[in-house]
């Protein structure tokens, strides 16, 4: 039987990782926030925490309890389970063999090496040899999804990474604290100067001419400067629903270190 692996996370990232890993016919179980704060919402099977059950590039996600979740494992299910109990009660149930963490949280937010066999770790915030086992790359470039043994990923530079010829000009965020509300649909065209949404009765506007790739769902309580959108100057549509080259790179590093793993296993 493959092993189990616990996805810390469900966002756009973390789903791309789930998807190359399901696909090779490892066991894997999310889990996500009780609220999840997700903008590329179509590709995330986080949002079944929202949504109930996601279809996402053929595999399916649920969100279930703790304790469906277990039997669905037992049972062998297809379908991804999703759960939102505390991180450590999940880990004290389920006992995984491996542990990503594709939160993107810029920083450890209480994964240990001791929590597995094998301990990963997307993107900044993680030393290999020291908190993780392995460090998978998350920003844009030449060591985009390499798996990194000791040491840890690039800084956090606070830039976005180009798409389309934009950085920073393509990411909205809360000019204010307050309640979120989504005018714009994800997959839809904006122009620039245009209103997407509002922050209690402040108007959150596009800077650039594009499709809005990503928007928080509407309803949710945001800080100032907290990320709510993303215009693709692409105008790619397809791109809204399919799982990105970025996440699939990082899937590949985290993928190449359980593959790894499981072959150092078996030599033994």
């Amino acid at each position: 039987m493959k092993p189990l692996v616990l996805m810390r996370g469900g966002g756009d990232i973390a789903s791309g990782c789930v998807y190359r890993l399901r696909r090779a016919g490892f066991r894997v179980v999310i889990n996500e926030l009780p609220i999840p704060t997700m903008i590329r919402r179509k590709v995330c099977y986080g949002a079944a925490v929202h949504r109930g059950e996601v279809l996402l590039e053929r595999l399916a996600a649920r969100h279930v309890t703790l304790t469906e979740a277990e039997s669905m494992i037992t049972r062998g299910d297809e379908i991804i389970p999703v759960v939102t109990e505390a991180y450590e009660t999940v880990l004290a149930a389920l006992q995984p063999d491996i542990v990503v963490d594709a939160i993107l949280a810029k920083r450890n937010v209480g994964t240990h090496n001791d929590d597995a066999s094998l301990v990963i770790a997307c993107g900044p915030g993680f030393t290999a040899g020291d908190d993780v086992d392995v460090v998978v790359e998350t920003m844009r470039g030449h060591t985009l999804g390499r798996c990194i043994y000791e040491g840890s990923a690039l800084p956090n530079t606070g830039v976005p990474g180009s798409v389309g010829g934009y950085t920073i000009e393509r990411v909205m965020h809360a000019p204010c604290d307050g309640l979120f509300t989504a005018k714009r649909h994800i997959g839809e065209e904006v122009e620039a100067d245009e209103t997407i949404g509002f922050v209690d009765d402040v108007p959150v506007k596009s800077q650039i001419a594009g499709i809005l790739r990503g928007v928080l769902a509407s309803g949710l309580m945001v800080t100032k400067g907290f990320k709510l959108a993303d215009v693709d100057a692409r105008c790619e549509k397809f791109h809204c629903y399919t799982i990105s080259d970025k996440a699939l790179a990082v899937a590949g590093g985290v993928l190449e270190a359980v593959l790894a793993f499981c072959y150092e296993q078996e030599q033994k």
